[in-house]
């Protein structure tokens, strides 16, 4: 049985720093991808938590990210904001270019910030609920490499290609989902396999087009899209709306860093913010209260809405710390040296 550790916040918080400014992040990057990685990890999840600081050290190592990019902010139009990230992480993209898209979404009532060229690795939520805390509904999504065989395919084309929402609701946390338009995140099939686990047989198929349980002939394989035909298309919706739509790459025209620093891991990030105070006036609030029906009546038959285990994980994190495979955080320390 694999060993287990607890860290303080403040002890992951400071791994992850030092992870990533030994590794040749500078400051500002180091701080905005470690916000995103142990907001991840404090909420339990796992395959974009502080796992995900091993990919952003090879990333750079072999030459896919830019450490010290400077992002650039482009005023594109009244409703539109750009950023171009210069081949850096998009994290600190999304964080310069934010006040605009927000102040943009106040005044139009709908505005959308489109990030360019950037190295793309993390969660969507923490992105919408960004948007939420602000009184804002957000939407966010992005293409990642070829992982994925359309419905009906046997080989990689499109990524796990995520979407995320989230709905902000007076005096609760907000309603907020996140999801890989495959069966499972492939951070999952990762994690499957660095514990020496199966996985089920319907998330994805080996080189030759069968259905595997071996985590590693389907890392080498294709994932399936959730939901046969319907994730299939909700996927090539985001690769166009991320994608053609911002005037970025598709992804299999992406490939992950590699050692011969022959990888092309660039692409965009589409992210929407719609203000409903614009939308509504003075009956934004009357509105946003309606909409608690629907939660209500959805908890109220014994369903649960997405996120509610995230926040309870959240709660818990903030008083006990975060637990973690000890090989994990050996394995973190070994790359601050």
């Amino acid at each position: 049985m694999s060993e287990d550790i607890t860290l303080t916040l403040e002890e992951a918080e400071s791994l992850s720093l030092t992870v990533l400014q030994h590794n040749g992040y500078s400051q500002a990057h180091a701080e905005a991808i470690t916000r995103s990685v142990l907001a991840a990890q404090r909420d339990e999840c796992h395959s974009h938590g502080l796992y995900r600081l091993i990919g952003c050290v090879s990333t750079a190592q072999n030459g896919g990210v830019d450490t010290h990019a400077l992002p650039e902010i482009i005023d594109q139009a009244p409703s539109v904001v750009r950023v171009d990230a210069h081949r850096g992480c998009s994290l600190l993209s999304f964080e310069m270019g934010k006040k605009q898209l927000v102040e943009k979404a106040n005044q139009t009532g709908i505005a959308a910030l489109a990030i360019n060229n950037c190295f793309h690795f993390s969660a969507l939520w923490p992105e919408v609920e960004a948007l939420s805390s602000e009184g804002l509904v957000g939407i966010a999504m992005t293409p990642t490499h070829a992982f994925v065989a359309p419905a009906g395919g046997n080989a990689p084309l499109l990524g796990t290609n995520p979407i995320a929402f989230s709905w902000p609701r007076p005096g609760e946390t907000p309603y907020t989902f996140d999801f890989a338009t495959s069966v499972v995140a492939r951070g999952e099939i990762e994690l499957h396999k660095r514990a020496g686990k199966m996985i089920p047989d319907d998330w994805a198929m080996d080189d030759k087009g069968e259905p595997t349980t071996d985590p590693a002939a389907a890392l080498a394989g294709a994932m399936r899209t959730f939901g046969g035909y319907k994730g299939s298309a909700l996927s090539t919706m985001i690769a166009l709306l991320a994608g053609p739509l911002i005037g970025d790459v598709l992804g299999h025209e992406t490939q992950a860093a590699n050692a011969e620093k022959t990888g092309k891991p660039f692409h965009g990030e589409l992210i929407i913010a719609l203000s409903p105070k614009v939308f509504l006036g003075e009956h934004a609030a009357h509105h946003l209260q309606h909409a608690e029906v629907l939660f209500d009546s959805i908890l109220g038959q014994g369903a649960r809405l997405p996120s509610q285990r995230r926040f309870i994980a959240r709660e818990h994190s903030l008083r006990h710390g975060v637990t973690l495979p000890k090989a994990l955080v050996d394995e973190l320390k070994a790359l601050t040296h």
